[in-house]
């Protein structure tokens, strides 16, 4: 689990914690993660569209916390939740393309919704892409 750890944070664009633990991606949270990490994961996540950090935070929002250099604990943690199903996606589909294409696709088992959207929405949408992620990893029907 470590691995994926730093994986989110390096997907987020900050060095790995020295202990290599989830607890030390969640220290830098609360610390608030530096407003680079919006555009590292939205370079990531798309990289064709220079308006989706605006999905991540909005536009004011985003101006303000230039000036501060730091994000909040809470939008730290919409980017970390991204950040974490992303990085299931690239661990399942193994290339930045394929777990784009997942991520933005609708899925019947998502009510028709894309990953990438529910995973946005909240903490349980979150869960319910990492969940089908997970059965597509363990070879079930997705």
């Amino acid at each position: 689990m470590a691995t994926q750890a730093a994986s989110i944070e390096s997907l987020l664009g900050v060095p790995p914690s020295a202990a290599g633990t989830r607890l030390g991606l969640a220290h830098k949270i609360l610390d608030g993660l530096p407003v680079s990490a919006v555009g590292t994961l939205a370079d990531i996540v798309a990289p064709d569209d220079s308006s989706f950090k605006y999905r991540l935070i909005p536009r004011a929002t985003l101006e303000r916390r230039k000036k501060s250099k730091r994000l909040t604990s809470e939008e730290g943690n919409r980017l970390a939740r991204l950040a974490k199903v992303v990085s299931f996606a690239l661990e399942i589909y193994g290339e930045h393309g394929k777990a784009r294409d997942f991520l933005s696709r609708p899925h019947a088992l998502l009510d028709g919704e894309a990953p990438l959207d529910v995973a946005l929405a909240t903490d349980l949408g979150a869960d319910a892409v990492i969940n089908l992620l997970g059965r597509a990893a363990y070879g079930a029907a997705v």
